[in-house]
């Protein structure tokens, strides 16, 4: 098992976007690609997918926090398994 940070990905020409979701918790065990955070920006909402499969062992945000491209949001320890089927 492997530590991982999740990064906020490439949100467009937008700064300081608002969190107005924090779809898990810490523990929880979560699946490639699966939603993690919801942002809002203008008038669009826009989900941060996980990178990696694994467990939730630390979130660094909350419901309210801005965050940018490049933000860490959350750590998980990822199964270590890819995706190259």
């Amino acid at each position: 098992m492997t530590k991982q940070t999740i990064l906020v990905p490439d949100i467009g020409d937008y700064t300081d976007v608002p969190i107005i979701e924090v779809l898990v918790k810490v523990g929880d065990a979560i699946e490639k690609e699966q939603a993690l955070l919801v942002l809002e920006s203008d008038k669009a909402t826009m989900e941060v997918p996980s990178d990696a499969a694994g467990t939730i062992t630390a979130i660094s945000v909350k419901a309210g926090d801005k965050v940018s491209k490049g933000s860490a949001v959350m750590e998980i320890e990822s199964t270590g398994a890819t995706a190259s089927a």
